[in-house]
């Protein structure tokens, strides 16, 4: 998959941070269809709308539902 587009310093950022709380960056994590936070291949998504989200953020289905109490 591919990440969402962010303005550069925007996605710099956001893979700095992901980097210091993950130890992996959010750009590299989609590229390679991980997610960010547990690391683990992504697998299935419930729906198109939680697939985006993994393009925006790089969390997987069971990290998303964890984080936004699904």
């Amino acid at each position: 998959m591919k990440p969402s587009r962010k303005d550069p310093m925007i996605a710099s950022a956001i893979d700095r941070n992901a980097f210091n709380a993950f130890g992996r960056t959010r750009t590299a994590s989609i590229n390679n269809d991980i997610c960010v936070m547990c690391g683990k291949a992504v697998g299935q998504f419930r729906d198109n709308l939680s697939l985006k989200e993994y393009t925006i953020s790089g969390m997987c289905q069971v990290c998303q539902d964890g984080f936004f109490g699904e």
